[in-house]
């Protein structure tokens, strides 16, 4: 009796010693749902085209197309809103530039860290300026702007951005364009998961 109790004691022991061997160290899913949203807002300077170099905020978001076909991955849409009102360079003491975007933007994802993209945006401008007409010394156009940059993440969730656009503000003054440029530095924080 006491072989036999032995034995099955020493069984038992076996099969609880053996029994972590066969846990599961990598979960076979997640729960929640994981946004293909990025979120950033940045420091910009740009070259005004009409008086000097502005300086203000941006605030962007972008959402991804992630799981599509090999030749459209990459693929996604971005706004983005600005506001040029501060160190301002140049002669002109009200002048303020502020515009709204959305387009499309394409993300390489070739580095796991490094992700350059570029854009093409549509959107509104709006600029204050001093003027010899009391009554004009605010204008709104249409735009379309060409960028590019990368982004690179840092820690976690969180992505560094560099960014510089190209702005076209066509028919500005007698069919002329008006075309302001400069760079975006940011954070962004991304709510997707497969990024």
């Amino acid at each position: 009796m006491r072989k036999k109790f032995l034995k099955m004691f020493l069984a038992v022991l076996l099969v609880c010693a053996s029994i972590p061997a066969f846990s599961q160290i990598v979960p076979a899913g997640r729960t929640g749902k994981a946004w293909p949203l990025s979120v950033g807002v940045a420091y910009s300077n740009y070259d005004t085209d009409w008086s000097g170099r502005l300086s203000g905020g941006t605030l962007w978001a972008d959402w991804n197309f992630y799981k599509l076909p090999p030749l459209l991955d990459g693929f996604g849409i971005e706004v983005e809103a600005r506001d040029l009102s501060n160190g301002r360079t140049g002669a002109d003491p009200k002048l303020r530039m502020d515009t709204f975007e959305g387009g499309v933007i394409y993300t390489t994802h070739f580095y796991r860290r490094f992700h350059p993209y570029a854009k093409f945006l549509f959107g509104d401008g709006s600029i204050d300026f001093t003027s010899s007409d009391p009554h004009y010394s605010h204008d709104t156009r249409s735009m379309y702007v060409p960028g590019a940059g990368a982004d690179t993440r840092f820690y976690k969730s969180l992505w560094l951005r560099a960014n510089y656009e190209y702005q076209f503000w066509p028919n500005f003054f007698n069919h002329h364009a008006m075309n302001p440029s400069g760079f975006d530095i940011g954070v962004a924080y991304d709510f997707g998961r497969f990024r």
